[in-house]
C-alpha cells in the first residue's frame, strides 16, 4: 500500500489536484472532507444541532457511510451532490470539530484505504490519519485566489467574492485552532503553493516528489 497525503486549507484545490494525481498515477482517490460533509448532512436531516458534540458523535458512529471513488453514499442514497450545499458547508465547520466525530472518521478513512494505493486529501491526513504516508503535500494558495476559485466552483456572483473570502478566513481559523486534529502542515510535508500554477503544473510537482527526479 502506498499513500499520498494532500492537506491544506479550504479552496486550495485539493480535490481537483488529488483526483488528477490519482488518475495519472493509477491510484485510488479518497476525499475525507466528503465524509465529514456526509455526517453534517445526516445531522441536519435528523434535526440535531451541529454544536451538540454528543449527539453528532453518535451520528458519526451510527451512519451507514460508503465511499466509492468520487461518490459518497448514506445507505443506498448517493449524496455526492447534496453534501455540497451551502447549508452543509456551514454545518460541517462545527461538525468536524467534535473529537468523537474525528475519531470515527479517522477509523473509517484508514479502513477505506487499507491495502490500496491511494491519494488521500483533507486537513489532517499527513499529521494524524496517515503519519507514515509515502509522500506528504501541504497544498495552499493565497486567500484571494482561494476565494476566486470557490466562487467559480459554486457558480456564485462575483459580488459575493468578499463574503466568500471572509467565510474561508473563518474556516481557516476554526480548522487550525480546533483541539482535535487541527489543520496543520506536517513537519515532513512539502508545501506547494498553487496560487499562480495550473492544475497540470501542480500535479507535475507532486508526481516528481513521489517518484523522484
Amino acid at each position: 500500500m502506498r499513500v499520498i497525503a494532500i492537506d491544506g486549507p479550504a479552496g486550495a484545490g485539493k480535490s481537483t489536484v488529488a483526483q488528477a494525481v490519482a488518475e495519472r498515477m493509477g491510484f485510488d482517490y479518497l476525499d475525507t472532507g466528503a465524509m465529514y460533509r456526509a455526517v453534517a448532512l445526516e445531522t441536519l436531516r435528523r434535526g440535531v444541532d451541529p454544536d451538540d458534540a454528543a449527539a453528532v458523535g453518535r451520528i458519526a458512529s451510527e451512519i451507514d457511510l460508503r465511499v466509492t471513488g468520487e461518490r459518497i453514499f448514506i445507505g443506498v442514497e448517493d449524496v455526492s451532490r447534496k453534501i455540497r450545499s451551502a447549508e452543509v458547508t456551514r454545518a460541517v465547520s462545527l461538525v468536524s470539530t467534535h473529537p468523537e466525530v474525528r475519531t470515527q472518521m479517522v477509523r473509517r478513512q484508514r479502513e477505506v484505504a487499507a491495502g490500496r494505493n491511494v491519494v488521500v486529501e483533507g486537513r489532517d491526513i499527513g499529521s494524524v490519519v496517515f503519519p507514515d504516508a509515502d509522500a506528504k503535500v501541504y497544498l495552499t494558495a493565497s486567500i484571494e485566489e482561494r476565494a476566486r476559485r470557490r466562487t467559480d466552483q459554486l457558480a456564485l456572483d462575483r459580488d459575493l467574492l468578499e463574503e466568500i473570502r471572509t467565510d474561508l478566513w473563518r474556516r481557516d481559523e476554526v480548522d487550525s485552532t480546533r483541539p482535535e486534529s487541527p489543520l496543520t502542515r506536517a513537519p515532513d510535508a512539502v508545501e506547494v503553493d498553487s496560487t499562480d500554477k495550473t492544475v497540470e503544473q501542480v500535479v507535475d510537482e507532486i508526481e516528481m516528489l513521489v517518484s523522484g527526479p
